[in-house]
């Protein structure tokens, strides 16, 4: 027997559990841009993180609800689609894992992921028009 054609880790959980385990652990990385969890879920967070965030940058209705729904979140959904994917510069390697020791009741490998680049995340404020603020100073010049 063979394990070809099976992708990712299984972590001693049954399918929901791990779909739900990646899902929140994502989202922590969407809201806090860094955590500490074992090397293992850091390695496999890190795949489907980066494609929701190739996802996010393309930007449009239909890749925001497909941002939302793996997510399971709309609020960290709009916070990588508004906020978090402008912010990116490069195409791909979005995300960083850093060995952070070895955990102390289990010896479990510990890993650091987070974002390359530096993100703010407080949301970027939309500017006035030029062109409105002429034209109400024109009127009011007028009168």
């Amino acid at each position: 027997m063979h394990r070809h054609g099976y992708k990712g880790r299984k972590f001693g959980r049954e399918t929901d559990q791990r779909l739900a385990l990646r899902r929140s652990l994502m989202c922590s990385l969407i809201e806090h841009q860094s955590i500490t969890t074992t090397l293992a879920k850091a390695k496999e967070i890190r795949r489907g993180t980066e494609k929701l965030i190739t996802i996010a940058k393309k930007g449009g209705l239909a890749n925001r609800r497909l941002v939302i729904a793996r997510l399971n979140s709309i609020e960290m959904g709009d916070l990588l689609v508004d906020v978090i994917a402008p912010q990116i510069k490069r195409d791909s390697g979005y995300l960083r894992i850093e060995r952070a020791g070895f955990r102390r009741g289990d010896n479990a490998e510990m890993g650091t992921i987070s974002f390359v680049d530096e993100i703010s995340l407080e949301a970027p404020k939309a500017e006035e028009p030029k062109t409105a603020k002429k034209a109400t100073l024109a009127k009011k010049e007028a009168k």
